[in-house]
C-alpha cells in the first residue's frame, strides 16, 4: 500500500508540474502576465477574451503544422514508390535486354527459329508487363504537363523511347501468338525427308532433343546417330551437338573419320547456294528478331543521352 500511495503521489506531482510549466511557458512566450489570459491573476481557470483569441491562434498553428507533417509524409511515400518503380524498371530491362542479346550473340536467332523457347517467352512477356507499369509510374512523376512532354529534350526522347518500346511489344506479341505456332509446327515436322537432302536450317531441327532424331553432317553427307550411346540427347561427350555440320570438328576428336563412316548415312547436305527458300513466316521472324536487337541499342542510346548529353 505504501508503494501504491507513493506511486500515485509521484504521478500527481508530474501532472500538476506539467500544467504549471505549460502556464509559465505561455507567459514566457507572450511576455504577458498570467492575468492577461486568465481571469485569475495567478493563472489557470477561465480565460479572458485575449486568452480565448490566443488559444484559437494556437489551434490554427497546430492545424498548419499537422498539414505540413502530412505533406512531408506523403512526399516520402511518393519518393519510395518512385524508387521501387525505378528499381524494378531497371532490373526488368536488364533481364529483357539480356535475353535478347543472349539469343542473338550466343544462341543465334536460328536457335529460336526452331520454335520459341518457353523460358525466353515467359521472361519476355513478364518483362513487358512490368516495364509498362513501372514506366507509366515513372513518366507520371517526371512529366507534370504535356508541354514538358512535347517541348523539352527529355520529353521528346521519352516519346521516342516509348514508341520504340511499343514497337518491340507489338512485334513480340505478333511473334509469340502468330509466328510462334508456325515455327513450333515446323519444329515438330517429322515429315522432313532427309533422303531428299536437308539444308543447314532443316538439319538444326534434328538435334536429338524432344523426341527428334539426332543427325549431323560431315563432308556434305548426313549421318544418323540417334541410336548411338555416345550421342545421348544429341550431345557427344559434352563437346559437339547434333543438328549441325561437324566437318571442321573432326580434328578435335581422338579418332579418325572411320568412326563417322560407321554411322548410317541418311541423306545429303544441300549447299548454301541451293538452299530451300525460307517460308514467309520465318523471314518475318528473322526481321523482327534483328529489329528488336537494334531497338535495344536505340533505347540504351536514349538513356545515355539523358544521362550524359
Amino acid at each position: 500500500m505504501k508503494f501504491f500511495h507513493l506511486s500515485a503521489a509521484i504521478v500527481l506531482l508530474i501532472l500538476f508540474s506539467s500544467i504549471g510549466n505549460a502556464t509559465e511557458e505561455m507567459a514566457e512566450k507572450t511576455g504577458k502576465s498570467c492575468a492577461f489570459c486568465h481571469l485569475d491573476p495567478s493563472g489557470g481557470g477561465e480565460l479572458t477574451e485575449a486568452g480565448k483569441d490566443y488559444l484559437e491562434k494556437l489551434a490554427t498553428e497546430g492545424d498548419e503544422t499537422q498539414k505540413e507533417v502530412l505533406q512531408v509524409g506523403r512526399k516520402n511515400v511518393l519518393h519510395f514508390v518512385r524508387l521501387i518503380a525505378g528499381y524494378l524498371h531497371i532490373i526488368t530491362a536488364i533481364f529483357w535486354f539480356g535475353t535478347i542479346l543472349y539469343v542473338h550473340l550466343v544462341l543465334k536467332p536460328s536457335y529460336a527459329a526452331r520454335g520459341l523457347p518457353k523460358g525466353e517467352v515467359k521472361v519476355g512477356l513478364v518483362s513487358m508487363i512490368i516495364m509498362a507499369v513501372t514506366g507509366t509510374i515513372l513518366s507520371i512523376f517526371r512529366i507534370p504537363s504535356l508541354s514538358v512532354l512535347f517541348e523539352t529534350r527529355f520529353g521528346i526522347l521519352l516519346i521516342i523511347k516509348i514508341s520504340i518500346f511499343l514497337m518491340m511489344v507489338c512485334s513480340a506479341l505478333y511473334v509469340v501468338f502468330f509466328i510462334g505456332p508456325k515455327l513450333k509446327k515446323r519444329k515438330g515436322a517429322k515429315h522432313l525427308e532427309p533422303k531428299g537432302g536437308l539444308t543447314v536450317d532443316d538439319l538444326m531441327h534434328f538435334n536429338g532433343t524432344e523426341d527428334m532424331a539426332a543427325f549431323f553432317a560431315y563432308k556434305g553427307k548426313i549421318y544418323d546417330v540417334s541410336k548411338s550411346q555416345h550421342w545421348k540427347n544429341g550431345t557427344h561427350f559434352s563437346k559437339h551437338s547434333a543438328g549441325a555440320d561437324l566437318t571442321g570438328m573432326l580434328k578435335q576428336a581422338p579418332h579418325g573419320e572411320e568412326k563417322v563412316m560407321e554411322m548410317p548415312q541418311v541423306g545429303k547436305l544441300i549447299p548454301a547456294q541451293a538452299e530451300k527458300k525460307r517460308p514467309r513466316h520465318e523471314k518475318i521472324f528473322y526481321f523482327m528478331a534483328y529489329m528488336n536487337l537494334v531497338s535495344v541499342f536505340l533505347i540504351t542510346l536514349i538513356l545515355a543521352l539523358w544521362r550524359w548529353l
